[in-house]
């Protein structure tokens, strides 16, 4: 709804920015607008420095000047993850540390994974830190659903373009449950 409806992209989605109310229903709602985007004009000319950084995703944290959406996708998948961890799955100490840690439990980026990154510096960077492989996701997320694992893994792709939209994880099969159209609108 955010994204489609509204045309904005948040830009610093983190539990606390999502709010929960108790009764009658819960009802999960998002504040905090005060970063938020136009994403109409999708891959538009952007600040990078937006979001909390354990929610950073990788374009913001690689100074690419244009990103979209997907960077609230990104967002979402870590704190997916931090609600099955009872933990945050990425938590950098600065936004070296922050890159680090992604690409340690990613596995290191293709080169064709990179090729959103705008900045030469930045990717020349990426390109020349120590190979890691893509850690397993079952030893992080011990007895975890292998679905819940699939849906988080499909929302933190390193390249964007790679990643789950928002209405494909909403048709996810982790979400089946939960999923209803028509308390959906887009």
């Amino acid at each position: 709804y955010m994204h489609e409806e509204l045309g904005i992209m948040h830009r610093d989605l983190k539990p606390d920015n999502i709010m929960v109310n108790t009764k009658p229903n819960l009802i999960a709602k998002v504040i905090d607008f005060g970063t938020c985007k136009d994403c109409q004009n999708e891959m538009g000319p952007h600040t990078s420095y937006v979001s909390t950084r354990w929610y950073r995703a990788p374009e913001l944290l690689l100074s690419c000047d244009t990103y979209d959406s997907a960077i609230d996708v990104w967002s979402v998948g870590c704190m997916v993850a931090e609600m099955l961890l009872r933990r945050p799955l990425l938590p950098g100490k600065d936004y070296i540390d922050q890159l680090k840690l992604i690409i340690k439990t990613l596995g290191t980026p293709t080169s064709s994974e990179l090729d959103f990154i705008t900045a030469p510096k930045a990717r020349a960077y990426i390109e020349a830190l120590p190979k890691c492989p893509k850690a397993d996701m079952r030893r992080i997320f011990p007895g975890t659903s292998p679905m819940a694992i699939d849906l988080v893994e499909k929302m933190l792709q390193f390249d964007p373009t790679k990643r789950i939209t928002v209405d494909e994880a909403l048709k996810h099969p982790w979400l089946a449950a939960l999923h209803d159209p028509a308390c959906e609108p887009v």
